[in-house]
């Protein structure tokens, strides 16, 4: 695999890093792989929207969030991934559904492809245009958010990845109790982990983590990495690509260079706790399937076909 990586174009939600146009040191980077043994994907259809929200936390902040899902063609193993058809619908806008059914505030769709522009607004979904030089999904979030906010209104920005079709709406919305917390700049998901082949996987990004007094399932974040860990009996856990940053974070972290641990172990994250940024977890049940492979479109196909 790892030869691969080093000859595979990344796009948001890829397995796979790619050298950066005009820059052999710098790398393109997924923040976890959605690599599961458990897949949950609960019926959905798209509908009325409800009207309250479990959180007081959610309640007070839908009008200061941003949801955005980056989006670009570049998929070796699956050419134009983002428009594949899944149960009647571009994978894009099966994402931008369920992010819509989160009801934590404003979707929109960043992209650098006018053909994914196309298709998200033909559905009735509002896409950003982006420039398609960026390095990584954070980097193309963050342009999106500058361009849809200009005045700065959106406190939060809800990074979610384009190719998790499957992605529970609860899920999305279990991302920001965290931010409750005025300390915590980043907040993400995980699961544990229940099998030895995902524990040792190194496809498999593990947060090691510990749990944060009187907050229920939530964690924070000590370290995240390829390799099994934390080391002994005890539970570990699967990382999941969903972010939610307060906005001067995600600001702060694109402005940064990246750093010694994110480029060993290629993991962007790390750049964030590198520079003393509190990164929070919460802990879910699942890991929604990521689409990579033919395998995992039919998957996703098959999941969705029943909801």
């Amino acid at each position: 695999m790892g030869p691969l990586w080093r000859a595979r174009e990344f796009e948001p939600g890829s397995a796979r890093l790619a050298l950066h146009p005009g820059n052999s040191s710098a790398f393109r980077y997924r923040f976890a792989l959605a690599l599961a043994t458990r897949i949950n994907a609960p019926a959905f259809r798209p509908g009325p929207l409800v009207h309250c929200l479990r959180d007081p936390f959610l309640r007070m902040q839908t009008t200061r969030v941003l949801v955005l899902i980056p989006a670009r063609m570049a998929s070796t193993r699956l050419p134009g991934k983002p428009l594949l058809d899944i149960a009647g619908l571009p994978m894009i806008v099966q994402v931008m559904h369920r992010a819509r059914a989160a009801q934590i505030g404003r979707v929109a769709v960043a992209t650098d492809t006018p053909e994914i522009f196309q298709a998200v607004t033909a559905h009735g979904g509002e896409a950003v245009m982006t420039r398609a030089d960026h390095p990584s999904g954070s980097d193309r979030v963050c342009e999106a958010l500058r361009r849809l906010d200009p005045d700065g209104k959106a406190e939060i920005v809800v990074n979610v990845q384009g190719d998790f079709p499957t992605i529970a709406p609860d899920n999305i919305r279990d991302v920001l109790p965290p931010l409750g917390d005025g300390a915590v700049d980043i907040a993400t998901l995980a699961a544990e982990i229940h099998t030895e082949e995902e524990a040792t996987n190194p496809n498999v990004v593990k947060a090691v983590a510990s749990p944060v007094a009187g907050a229920g399932r939530r964690m924070r974040a000590l370290y995240f990495t390829r390799a099994t860990a934390p080391h002994g009996a005890g539970p570990r856990y699967h990382h999941i690509g969903l972010y939610a940053y307060r906005r001067a974070a995600l600001e702060r972290f694109v402005s940064l260079p990246p750093s010694p641990l994110e480029l060993q172990e290629k993991l962007e994250q790390l750049r964030a706790l590198e520079a003393g940024m509190r990164i929070d977890i919460t802990i879910v049940d699942t890991v929604p399937r990521g689409v990579d492979t033919a395998a995992d479109l039919e998957t996703a196909r098959r999941i969705l076909a029943k909801s």
